[in-house]
């Protein structure tokens, strides 16, 4: 162990930095279908809708049962994706994406979820400052009716189980922030992703609604998602095991990620929604499995429009950044205001993925429809209480590369595969340390519990869009990256793992207990 400042971290990350080379770059090229993509496409067997005709769905927002109390039940329902087909998914109250929870800062909720699927089922908060019993571990399952502990065998003595019901408290004891909570059972997280499993949380408090941000009508949460259908319009995925009740993984050709060729938005194909002529707020998350994007917003002849960013994972930044394009990996959130005044009353704009082709490359498009009045202003100074940690106790290197399991090719951290029994980390509640992460291929990087700071990448300052305190740090193939975080909060077991999906499900998890 040893005692680090800040200058001194980065510094080391500029050596650290020289340790990716032509070994990660040649996995990167063997599992990228191309240089900008970790994964592989499925084609869709169906014809899909012209881009920019369906209205944009907003979730639901979901009533308590009781002040602070909320239910959820998980079945399976027939939705309405792409216009006149339906689709049988995994849902959260029959809907995708699921109800959105909106919540107050420092008032705690409980949401009970009950499992009507096939299947066991975890939930994890994800950004969440939750106690690990409420965390939503792996191996926690809530178990559907006829199944038993025997039918979910696996090594770790310390699973807490239950039949069809879970209860999860959420203290809140958190800075506002775009959340979501999604499915997080062991070996069968992508799947149950991809059939539905997710929907948005929202913390806020009353300082962030003093600054006069866009609100109200003019508050657009956007979930974004790839998806591919098969002839019949249910979902097309490459499981091993159709049931997901025995055989974890995907087919060989899908271990570096499923790709899909329909990009929806809050569960829409290429949605379209009629704005004002106004600034409007953008809350953005990336639910794809592994689809990586890069956002712009492009008018019809041509102009693009800045993405002034305000918000990172874990809340508001200091000061607003704007950004030209932003690049967002699979469970990152980024909060951004778009001004639509200078856009002539009929005008739309596109927003597009920069990373994608074909219809990959469209994501939704705005309608100006007409003018009216703009109260609203994105201030110099968003947020005072961000963290100001220094005096690392200590600094830990993790490397994310594909590997060897026992049963096949997959993903590791530090050479092993994710093993429930196994304490891989372990931290005094309170300590700061410094992480420095390096990757073979893309691997968007997610610690449960701790909010952190990006340092560096390659040894050289953060990118614009690293900004503020975040929880998910999107490493590009072949890179290496700096992040700070304090383990407050809570003892317990917790998790850091690659959210590229199928990198999860295939061993790339590791344990973290705070102590």
């Amino acid at each position: 162990m040893r005692e680090l400042s800040r200058r001194q971290a980065l510094r080391l990350g500029g050596a650290f930095g020289l340790l990716t080379g032509t070994a990660a770059l040649s996995t990167a090229a063997a599992l990228s279908r191309r240089p900008a993509v970790t994964g592989a496409e499925l084609r869709s067997a169906v014809p899909l809708p012209p881009p920019f005709r369906v209205p944009l769905p907003l979730p639901r927002v979901l009533p308590p049962v009781a002040p602070g109390r909320y239910e959820i039940t998980q079945r399976v329902a027939e939705v309405e994706i792409l216009p006149g087909i339906r689709t049988p998914m995994w849902t959260y109250d029959g809907t995708f994406p699921g109800p959105t929870i909106e919540s107050r800062r420092g008032r705690p909720i409980t949401v009970t979820h009950r499992n009507e699927l096939a299947v066991p089922t975890v939930v994890h908060l994800h950004g969440g400052r939750t106690p690990a019993d409420s965390d939503g571990y792996p191996t926690d399952l809530v178990l559907p009716a006829g199944w038993t502990a025997e039918h979910h065998a696996m090594p770790d003595p310390r699973a807490v189980r239950t039949h069809l019901t879970r209860s999860y408290t959420f203290p809140l004891d958190q800075r506002p922030a775009l959340l979501w909570y999604h499915d997080h059972r062991m070996d069968f997280t992508a799947p149950a992703l991809w059939r539905g499993l997710a929907g948005l949380h929202i913390v806020r408090d009353d300082a962030e609604e003093a600054l006069g941000l866009p609100s109200g009508a003019r508050e657009l949460p956007l979930l974004i998602a790839d998806r591919a259908f098969a002839a019949d319009g249910s979902l097309d995925y490459p499981s091993l095991d159709g049931t997901l009740r025995e055989r974890p993984g995907v087919r060989e050709s899908f271990l570096g990620g499923v790709l899909g060729d329909v990009l929806l938005v809050n569960g829409a194909p290429w949605p379209v929604q009629e704005v004002d002529a106004a600034r409007y707020r953008l809350r953005i998350l990336n639910a794809s499995n592994a689809r990586h994007y890069e956002l712009e917003a492009v008018t019809d002849d041509g102009r693009q429009l800045p993405l002034v960013q305000i918000g990172a994972d874990q809340g508001l930044l200091a000061a607003p950044v704007t950004q030209a394009t932003l690049p967002i990996g699979p469970a990152e959130r980024y909060d951004v205001v778009v001004d639509f005044a200078d856009v002539p009353v009929g005008g739309r704009v596109r927003l597009l993925n920069r990373l994608g082709s074909g219809r990959t490359a469209e994501v939704m498009a705005f309608r100006v429809a007409r003018r009216a009045r703009d109260d609203s202003r994105v201030p110099a100074v968003l947020s005072t209480d961000l963290p100001a940690w220094d005096r690392p106790v200590r600094v830990r290197d993790f490397s994310f590369r594909a590997g060897q399991l026992d049963h096949g090719r997959g993903w590791v951290i530090d050479g092993r595969p994710f093993d429930p029994a196994r304490t891989d980390v372990t931290v005094a509640l309170g300590d700061v340390e410094v992480w420095r992460l390096v990757a073979d291929v893309h691997h968007p990087v997610h610690l449960h519990l701790a909010g952190f700071r990006v340092l560096s990448r390659g040894g050289r300052p953060p990118l614009p869009h690293d900004a503020g305190l975040k929880d998910t740090v999107s490493l590009r193939p072949g890179e290496a990256a700096e992040i700070i975080t304090r383990f407050d909060g809570y003892r317990g077991r917790y998790l850091f793992h690659c959210h590229n999906a199928e990198h999860e499900d295939r061993g790339m998890m590791a344990n973290l207990e705070i102590t």
